[in-house]
Parts: structure tokens; C-alpha cells; sequence
């Protein structure tokens, strides 16, 4: 920036007060564009809460940045609920975050209700053909882009290969690759710590907007304060609402409820979700597809697909998964299997993001009080790097179900092998990794394409 643009800028004065409800009706409006992914919707937030409204500054929006990556969840959902809680207190941060994923869930309703009842028509099949291969090449794009930042040396990359190993041939549960992930990070950390360095994320930045309304030096708002009383009212408050829901659903429908094991299940989906969505989607297919039968294996394809056409985070595709484990179940008998998907998905959508929540706002108080970077840990490097290899399993999973459509685990690989879709497959990865390319434009091409095959054979 040259000296003539960083004066105009200093002799900007800082924006007026914003009022909730002009926050409201941003937090709405993100809502519903809020696509491309967790980089997409920072960036998003970043050019208009920081560029354009000047609502919070680079290092605040930076710092509040930093802690949310550090924290299990979907960070993007999270910074924005930080963010509005540093606004307007707890009530600015629950509605920043509710409204970031609210819309999403509502498309995704209507979109999982489209897929089951007229997912055999020719046209939906065909597009959910194209779909599918699509779908193959994002994830193995995801563990690209994931690989090539974590892992910097020969250590991590032996570590995502192990994990790689135990879930794919020992077919370990995701929790315990992460746990033995963290500890063997943390192990490393003290022997050979400079193979556990800590690299990448959101450093500080010189850049300058103009003053800002939460500005640099802007003293906290009361709410902002650390103070045991607060943290301890909202520990409780959290545990009350999940223990409140949860227990309603246990005395309705007993501890083997679809509902109830949906409300644990996702509880725990939440808990492990470092790495982002794709890091956590292994877990979900093993408990929703193996272990509880919500759903089959091409169905968790099908609504990775319809997760990555809608806004919101990715970890979205819970709600997919809840309404079609509500529809499969009959929960409230087969006249209902609609109000029994809806229940599903809302059930999974609360318990998978109300830990976020709690994070923020128990966590909030002490990050403001101590403004200081927060760093990733040598677990969380150990952790990222196991992730890798979880997801490079996924995308086999993946791209099994899609090329051998009618093969069993008796027989892996019988029946058709499909060679359009591996050009799907393989057209849609270069575009992504090559040329940049959307995701959903990349999506919207191999949608079209699988219906024109569809049509022609």
C-alpha cells in the first residue's frame, strides 16, 4: 500500500455502531451464500466484515481466526459465531452461528426429501450419475490439498500412511486413530520436535482497512471479560440444553431410539471433527452406514454431493444423514417417513454443532483476555497428518462404490466396471488441481455429463 493510500486510510473514520438487527440480516444473508467450502466462506467474511464494513480488524479477525482452527468443528461456523459474540455478547454469537447453517439445513431437507422420493427418475439418476464421480475427485482433491501442507516431512508422512493402514485394513474406528494420532504427536513434539513444528495457518498480517469498530486496540465490552462466573454459566447452559434434548429423546424412545443414538452418535462425530468435514466423514460412514445402518454406502456418496451444492459447512452432510436414517427407520411409522426424516436431520444438525458453541463461548473470554497467537500443538500436527490418510481412505471407499457399483466385500470387484464415470472421475480432478476450477461449477459439468450419458445408453 503506498503512503498516499495509507494516509486516505488513516483519516477514515471508524463505522457506526452496529445495531443487532443489522447484524441479523447479515448473518441471514451469509447464510445462503455462504458456499465454496470453509477457505470460501472465510474469505467471504473476511472481504466484508473486514474490507468492506470494517465491522472488526485484520489481527482481531486474525486472532479469533486462529483459535477457531485450533478447536474441533467446523472453524468457519465458529468464527462467525466468535465474531458475533465479540459484537453483541452471547445473544450476537448464538445468532451469528445459528443463522450460518440454518438455510443450509432447510435446502438440505428439501433437497434429501427430492432425492428419496424421485431419485429413480431417469433425470435425477442421470444427474446424480455425473455426480458421483465428482464427488470421488473432490475428496481426493481434499486429501491433495490437506497432504501437501501437512506433511512436511518423512515422519508425517509415515504417520498418514499408518493411518491409512489402520483404516483401511484393520478397519480401526476414526476416534482411536486420532487419539493415537495426538499422542503420538505429542511424544514427537518432545523427541524430535522439529519434525512436529507447527507451520502454515493464520499469521499476523501488516495489512490496513482503516479503523475499524472492534479495532486493534479496542477495549473489550464487558461480556468480553474473563470471569469464572461467566465461563461456568455457560459450561452449564451447554450441558443443559444437551442433556435436556438428549434425555427427552431417551425417556420418548429408550437408549436404542434412532433418535437417541443419533443425538450420541453425532455428540461424539463432534468432538472428533480436527481437520475439517472430510477429516470426520470416515466416522460418520462407519457409524451410519456400518454400524447403525441409517443409510447404505452409494446413499453417503449421494449426500456428499448434495452437501457440496448448498451453502453452509460441509459437516452439513449430517443432516443428510439424519433424515434419510429418520426416513429408512420409519421412526414415526411408514405415513410419516417425511416428519421422520426432518426429525432426523434436525436432530443431527443440533447435536453435531451445539459443542461449537460451548467452545466459543467458554473459550472466547481467556483468547480476548490474552491476546496471543494461538498456535497449533504438536498433537493437532499429528493429528492433521493421520487425517490425510483417513481421507485418501475415504476416496478409495469412493471410488469403489462408483467404478464397481454392483461388487460386495465377498466380491470387490464383480459385476460392471463403470470406465465413464473413472473419466468423470479423472476430468474432474484435473479441473480442480489444474485449472482451478469451482467446486460447483466442477459439480454442475459432471452433472450434465452424466445425464447426457444417461440419456444416450
Amino acid at each position: 500500500m503506498s503512503t498516499t493510500s495509507e494516509a486516505l486510510v488513516s483519516e477514515l473514520a471508524p463505522p457506526a455502531p452496529v445495531s443487532l438487527r443489522e447484524a441479523f440480516l447479515y448473518w441471514l444473508k451469509l447464510g445462503f451464500i455462504s458456499f465454496g467450502g470453509p477457505a470460501g466462506q472465510i474469505s467471504m467474511m473476511h472481504q466484508e466484515l473486514v474490507e468492506r464494513h470494517r465491522w472488526i480488524s485484520e489481527h482481531r479477525f486474525l486472532h479469533a481466526l486462529n483459535y477457531t482452527m485450533v478447536l474441533p468443528g467446523p472453524e468457519a461456523q465458529q468464527l462467525a459465531t466468535y465474531i458475533g459474540w465479540l459484537m453483541h455478547g452471547t445473544l450476537g454469537g448464538i445468532m451469528a452461528g445459528v443463522l450460518f447453517v440454518l438455510p443450509s439445513l432447510f435446502i438440505l431437507i428439501a433437497l434429501t426429501w427430492i432425492y428419496l422420493a424421485f431419485g429413480d427418475v431417469p433425470v435425477v439418476a442421470g444427474v446424480l450419475y455425473g455426480i458421483k464421480p465428482a464427488v470421488t475427485a473432490i475428496v481426493l482433491f481434499a486429501a491433495y490439498r490437506i497432504g501437501s501442507k501437512a506433511l512436511r516431512n518423512g515422519v508425517l508422512w509415515a504417520l498418514a500412511a499408518a493411518a491409512f493402514v489402520a483404516i483401511f485394513a484393520l478397519h480401526i474406528p476414526f476416534p482411536y486413530i486420532v487419539l493415537a494420532a495426538g499422542v503420538i504427536g505429542f511424544l514427537g513434539g518432545r523427541i524430535a520436535p522439529d519434525k512436529f513444528k507447527t507451520g502454515g495457518g493464520h499469521g499476523a498480517s501488516d495489512k490496513s482497512f482503516g479503523p475499524a469498530l472492534i479495532d486493534d486496540h479496542t477495549l473489550a465490552p464487558d461480556w468480553a471479560r474473563f470471569s469464572w462466573r461467566s465461563t461456568i454459566l455457560h459450561v452449564l447452559a451447554g450441558l443443559a440444553i444437551w442433556a435436556a434434548i438428549e434425555g427427552a429423546l431417551l425417556m420418548t424412545y429408550g437408549w436404542q431410539g434412532p433418535l437417541t443414538q443419533m443425538g450420541w452418535f453425532f455428540t461424539k462425530a463432534a468432538l472428533v471433527t480436527f481437520g475439517g468435514a472430510y477429516a470426520v466423514l470416515p466416522y460418520v460412514y462407519q457409524g451410519g452406514v456400518e454400524q447403525y445402518q441409517w443409510l447404505s454406502g452409494t446413499q453417503m456418496i449421494d449426500g456428499l454431493a448434495l452437501g457440496e451444492t448448498t451453502p453452509g459447512p460441509l459437516i452439513m452432510v449430517v443432516a443428510f444423514v439424519g433424515f434419510v436414517g429418520g426416513w429408512t427407520k420409519e421412526i414415526f411409522g411408514p405415513e410419516n417417513i417425511a416428519l421422520a426424516g426432518m426429525a432426523g436431520a434436525t436432530v443431527a444438525t443440533i447435536f453435531t454443532f451445539l459443542p461449537s458453541f460451548i467452545f466459543i463461548l467458554v473459550g472466547a473470554p481467556a483468547v480476548e483476555a490474552t491476546r496471543h497467537d494461538v498456535k497449533f500443538t504438536a498433537p493437532l500436527t499429528g493429528i492433521t497428518a493421520a487425517v490425510v490418510g483417513v481421507v485418501i481412505n475415504l476416496a478409495v471407499f469412493f471410488a469403489w462404490h462408483v467404478l464397481w457399483p454392483e461388487a460386495s466385500d465377498a466380491a470387490p470387484f464383480s459385476g460392471r466396471f463403470e470406465w465413464f464415470s473413472l473419466l468423470i472421475t479423472i476430468g474432474a480432478f484435473i479441473a480442480l488441481w489444474r485449472y482451478k476450477i469451482g467446486v460447483i461449477t466442477v459439480i454442475g459439468a459432471c452433472a450434465a455429463a452424466g445425464l447426457a450419458w444417461s440419456l444416450m445408453v
